[in-house]
């Protein structure tokens, strides 16, 4: 087999690696500073912000204090949340949200005035949309635009970043695919901001997009950069469940506007697990509905909205009601058949509150990302504040670091043997993987399940150790580190509190707020 050479390589002051809102708002943040190169592994406008839809929450309202918002989201983390974090969060929002509307952003108002939402476990309404449920689609294009304004920032898609640089002790740069023409090209930066996003597509149901592999996470770990939390999965409740469909996330504004769920005998059920019924901590609504198929025998349960004006319906969730009338769904007229599915991660790359890591040279922002500001639970929409406010913090940290950083330079490339494997082989390793994972480290979980889900993975152990000449293979090799990462650190924590439930396990159990760590004992060296 012929080694993989790098064909191609370059030097820029920083490299930011994920173009979502997180990866945006740190480029704008370093563009000042010097040349700053964005890699995006698809088309720059794929990602998870693209998708979100329920809106940002943020304490503007003259009803709403930021004190307010802290004691919202410390409560919905369950006690795991760090409260530096929050509070930089909480504080710090309001005045990115003001920068997005000075940038063009236009959110939803009325007589001049931002209209506001309320959403499950908020105690105020406090969530900003555009157009009613195509809140991200608005917060990339505004952020899209203002990056295209530098002429500092260069943007590569199709990049599939497959290594980080790292030598004496110090994150240098990244090696990437240049698809589809599959070249190695090394880079060299002054400081690399990791921006990647997610991994929901380690699970059989998922809200994410297709790209959301965890690339991030398991490149950080493999360069030995720790990971923190990673037991910590949150499961959206509701998922669009209907044949021939994708997996289409049904907003949590939707339960916060009068939604009511019904499991397959039409009955409302969310009274028998918790109080506030519909408006419960999605691990609490998503527990619920795991219960409710399970004592049915049903693969979903159905989210009803026929009770609530159709007009309003169709202004207020207009992407909803378009995408299910697609597939012969009318919101405003039928009951959605919904189940939950592997949302959004709330462990990942520890950082500090400047989003800088362990691994000099490297910071990190948005869901790759472990700043503990969700704990256990991330609170609803507080997801695409924290990429505005970390992903500046964590570009303005890189500024900073990298005024003391000598010129970028390339360590020692090797040439990696590539393996050849067969692309049917890869995907059915894959499709196998997130069957296991949501089997045995779902909303669910047991000692017997996650053992069996790690008997699993080390029969496919031999797919992490080789290097692949195309995203296919790269992206399983992530997904498979990523999966061990949460299975070992669900079964580490032997208790159960805010989305990680333990069936054998249910109270929280000793010592349940300490933080589990997982770190490489010999990280790999490129």
């Amino acid at each position: 087999m012929t080694p993989v050479r790098v064909s191609e390589t370059f030097r820029t002051d920083f490299l930011v690696l994920g173009g979502g809102v997180a990866g945006l708002r740190a480029a704008i943040a370093l563009a000042p500073h010097g040349r700053v190169t964005v890699l995006t592994k698809d088309r720059p406008q794929e990602g998870a912000t693209e998708y979100a839809q329920g809106g940002v929450a943020v304490a503007l309202s003259d009803e709403d204090e930021i004190g307010f918002h802290l004691e919202d989201t410390l409560k919905a983390g369950a006690g795991l949340c760090e409260e530096a974090a929050v509070r930089v969060l909480v504080e710090e929002g309001p005045g990115r949200i003001l920068e997005l509307m000075q940038w063009g952003a236009a959110f939803d108002q009325e007589s001049g005035q931002l209209l506001f939402a309320r959403e499950g476990a908020h105690s105020r309404a406090r969530i900003v949309r555009a157009r009613g449920d195509s809140t991200g689609q608005e917060i990339q294009r505004t952020l899209l635009h203002k990056a295209r304004s530098f002429p500092a920032i260069q943007r590569i898609p199709f990049a599939c970043t497959t290594d980080l640089l790292v030598r004496d002790g110090v994150c240098r740069g990244a090696l990437f695919l240049q698809e589809p023409e599959g070249r190695l090209v090394a880079v060299a930066a002054r400081a690399v901001i990791l921006a990647t996003g997610g991994a929901g597509q380690v699970y059989l149901r998922t809200s994410n997009p297709p790209v959301a592999t965890g690339d991030g996470i398991a490149i950080a770990y493999r360069a030995g950069a720790t990971v923190e939390d990673m037991e910590f999965v949150q499961f959206h409740p509701t998922c669009l469940y209907y044949t021939g469909a994708p997996q289409f996330l049904l907003s949590e504004a939707m339960r916060g506007e009068g939604g009511v769920l019904r499991n397959v005998h039409g009955e409302p059920f969310m009274q028998r697990y918790d109080p506030r019924r519909e408006l419960a901590p999605r691990d609490v609504v998503s527990r619920a509905i795991w219960s409710e198929m399970a004592a049915t025998r049903s693969s979903k349960v159905f989210l009803d909205m026929t009770h609530l004006d159709p007009e309003f319906l169709r202004q207020r969730f207009p992407r909803i009601y378009a995408t299910c009338l697609r597939y012969a769904l009318d919101i405003t007229e039928d009951w959605i058949p919904v189940c939950p599915a592997a949302h959004y991660l709330m462990g990942g790359v520890r950082t500090d509150i400047h989003g800088a890591t362990d691994l000099p040279g490297l910071f990190a922002a948005g869901e790759v990302a472990c700043t503990r500001v969700h704990g256990a639970n991330r609170l609803a929409s507080n997801s695409l504040l924290e990429g505005l406010v970390f992903g500046a913090r964590a570009g303005e940290a890189a500024a900073a670091y990298a005024r003391k950083e000598p010129p970028p330079e390339l360590p020692p490339l090797p040439d990696l043997e590539p393996v050849e494997e067969d692309g049917v082989l890869l995907d059915k390793v894959r499709a196998d993987l997130r069957k296991s994972m949501w089997n045995h480290v779902g909303i669910v979980r047991r000692r017997e399940s996650l053992e069996q889900a790690l008997r699993d993975l080390e029969g496919w152990d031999r797919f992490t150790q080789v290097f692949y000449r195309h995203r296919r293979g790269q992206e399983l090799r992530n997904l498979l580190e990523v999966a061990r990462l949460i299975t070992t650190a669900a079964l580490r924590r032997e208790g159960s509190v805010g989305a990680h439930y333990r069936s054998d396990c249910p109270d929280p159990g000793k010592a349940w707020q300490r933080h589990i760590r997982l770190q490489r004992e010999t990280p790999a060296r490129l």
